[in-house]
């Protein structure tokens, strides 16, 4: 099934062979599209650059599409139009990408935005970043305003956690736009994705504990639902245990922490989640060892529960600096390999090429007295 933007640059494309459209013919404006065939003015205008980038068309600030006045060979031109686009927009221009993510911080996300950065520099590529602070208003405001205004060519996006997907981001991807997620994907959503093996990562974690003696761990997080990464880590959790005696080892979970969530960091919050994990250790004293999602939740825990010498915090991703915060036996992800291959798969997308839908990265376990 077409895409709804192929299916309009297909019908300009059959107009320009039937000669109804001729070199020099105005061609219709994204409104006029948009109202003829239902659709968005973003999805019209992407139309209206794939017949551009085919060389079909010519687009005249203040005037404008016009049929070229030298067209190619017609018959070499195959439909949808997507197979034919032109390296990066453009031969002439560099292909400019819009990151948006949350935040960045040492414990992670830093070097990811430094690997991105890089590799679009040495692509030749011009690079816009956009902190949405893992509020999904502001990614969608984000992805909105950056594709309208023609202002990227395509998206690099680390989705913000929440409950339901971003309208914008979904819209991109059924409109064709060129788009690659990081650290996490959509479930059910046909997108390019780069991220850990989270169950396998999850999975390798737990299992180093259940190694060291460790018979009733902890999985600790904010509420999983519609976040993959979180979803994930938490059945590869589970699937550790799945070979255990179950009256041996025993899976425990704290999943309704949120003050480490965007915009509910405050006091009241804070104080909230340390006594609900005062709370939970008070109800389960067997618990020897606890798996945080992230390195924000375990200095939480440390915080909480002092640490006493018989309790293992473990946690995924930990600053390589000491300084920038106390260090904890955890997953590695790679954040460098994951910038890359981001802005590889979509300067492919934008020559043309067809991509993987899902890139995983290598992880490495880490503990606590390595730097």
């Amino acid at each position: 099934m077409a895409l709804l933007y192929e299916r309009i640059s297909t019908h300009v494309l059959e107009e320009i062979r039937s000669g109804v459209l001729r070199p020099g013919d105005r061609v219709a404006s994204e409104m006029e599209l948009a109202a003829q065939f239902e659709v968005s003015r973003i999805t019209s205008k992407r139309a209206l650059e794939v017949l551009r980038e085919a060389g079909l068309i010519e687009r005249i600030r203040g005037k404008g599409s016009f049929v070229v006045k030298q067209l190619p060979n017609l018959e070499g031109v195959t439909t949808p139009l997507k197979g034919a686009l032109r390296p990066a927009r453009r031969g002439q221009t560099p292909a400019t990408i819009g990151l948006l993510i949350p935040d960045v911080s040492e414990a992670y996300g830093l070097e990811l935005l430094q690997s991105i950065e890089e590799r679009c520099a040495e692509a030749g590529a011009n690079l816009l970043v956009r902190r949405t602070r893992g509020r999904q208003a502001d990614e969608e405001q984000a992805v909105e305003s950056l594709v309208a205004s023609g202002a990227v060519d395509g998206l690099i996006v680390f989705p913000v956690h929440g409950d339901f997907y971003n309208a914008s981001l979904l819209r991109q991807v059924l409109d064709g736009f060129p788009l690659v997620l990081v650290d996490r994907h959509l479930s059910g959503i046909p997108v390019s994705a780069v991220h850990t093996d989270n169950v396998a990562a999850s999975r390798a974690l737990t299992e180093r504990l259940l190694e060291r003696g460790h018979r009733h761990i902890a999985f600790v997080s904010p509420p999983p639902l519609n976040t993959s990464s979180i979803e994930e880590r938490l059945e590869g959790f589970r699937a550790a245990f799945a070979e255990r005696e179950s009256g041996d080892h025993q899976a425990h979970q704290l999943t309704e922490l949120r003050s480490t969530l965007p915009g509910s960091f405050t006091t009241e919050s804070v104080r909230s989640d340390l006594e609900t994990i005062r709370e939970f250790r008070s109800r389960f004293p067997e618990v020897t060892a606890f798996i945080a999602c992230e390195y924000n939740l375990a200095r939480m825990l440390d915080r909480a529960l002092g640490r006493p010498d018989d309790l293992v915090i473990s946690c995924f991703d930990s600053p390589g600096d000491p300084i920038a915060g106390p260090p904890f036996l955890h997953v590695r992800q790679n954040q460098r390999e994951m910038g890359n291959q981001a802005v590889d798969l979509l300067l492919a997308q934008l020559r043309g090429e067809s991509v993987p839908k899902l890139s995983l990265v290598p992880f490495e376990i880490v503990d606590a007295d390595r730097t």
